[in-house]
């Protein structure tokens, strides 16, 4: 097979893949301004936004946009700050069984925790945590943490630790040392750690779903099942709507932290001089 048949066939595969990203997409937004949107991909009949006026005009929509963002916040700033404390040690220090430590975050990094959630229903139910959004927060926070420490100590190892050794001949404390000079150069790995975090509780529908039984603390993720009705009807336009609101969070906030996050790490010879 000549050369350029290989890029030929590469480019057709790319293509292909690429089409069937897009389309789900494209019915997406096309839906979300059609009134009798259906399966189907095509155009509207009539381009109109009362598809995203009742949506937001629903107070029940609009509460759980809300709980949504205050769990998944919440979240991913407990899990940014614990795990940068928590990869400190793991990054700096000679810790006996640190190796064995970093294969267990390793191992629970690959468990999916929703694998424990019935003993976790059932612990939950003991301590009176159950239908509770603090109770939800702490479960996420918990089953975020491993992959966030994972990442936050591969992140830290990149800074060299002749600027904190530097910091401290001035009398830097070691939390003076993490706030001033490790948290703003590992700033980008921080984006990645909240943004991934923050994404992963956004988008997360069993968890709220089995811990929470009050239908006003439901979030976004959960509350989207509402348009999908009994024996099979589904209110296509606004849910596709909803969806599009949905995936703003996300979107905005990869897009504010996106200057940052490109300028990586670029530790060379900062430690020189």
């Amino acid at each position: 097979m000549s050369e350029k048949t290989t890029k030929a066939v590469h480019y057709t595969i790319l293509t292909i893949i690429a089409i069937c990203f897009i389309l789900p997409l494209v019915w997406l937004v096309l839906a979300s301004f059609d009134t009798n949107a259906n399966q189907a991909l095509k155009l509207p009949t009539k381009w109109t936004v009362s598809n995203f006026i009742s949506v937001m005009r629903d107070a029940k929509n609009l509460k759980a946009f809300g709980v949504g963002l205050v769990i998944s916040l919440v979240q991913a700033t407990i899990v940014v700050v614990v795990a940068g404390l928590a990869a400190y040690p793991l990054s700096r220090y000679r810790l006996s069984y640190k190796k064995v430590f970093m294969y267990i975050i390793l191992f629970m990094t690959a468990l999916p925790m929703i694998a424990v959630i019935v003993p976790v229903y059932k612990m939950f139910l003991n301590l009176g945590m159950l239908n509770s959004i603090p109770g939800v927060i702490l479960y996420l926070s918990a089953s975020s943490l491993p992959y966030g420490i994972w990442l936050m100590k591969n992140f830290m190892d990149g800074i060299p630790i002749e600027l904190e050794e530097a910091a401290r001949v001035d009398g830097a404390t070691t939390m003076q040392s993490i706030l001033r000079i490790v948290s703003p150069l590992m700033f980008p790995g921080i984006c990645v750690v909240f943004i991934y975090t923050f994404s992963g509780s956004w988008g997360n529908f069993f968890i709220p779903y089995i811990l929470l039984s009050a239908a006003d603390k439901m979030p976004a993720s959960v509350v989207l099942y509402q348009y999908f009705g009994q024996h099979g009807a589904i209110a296509y336009g606004p849910l596709a709507a909803y969806s599009l609101i949905y995936a703003l969070p996300s979107i905005l906030l990869y897009i504010f932290s996106q200057s940052y996050m490109s300028k990586g790490f670029t530790m060379a010879g900062a430690a020189k001089g």
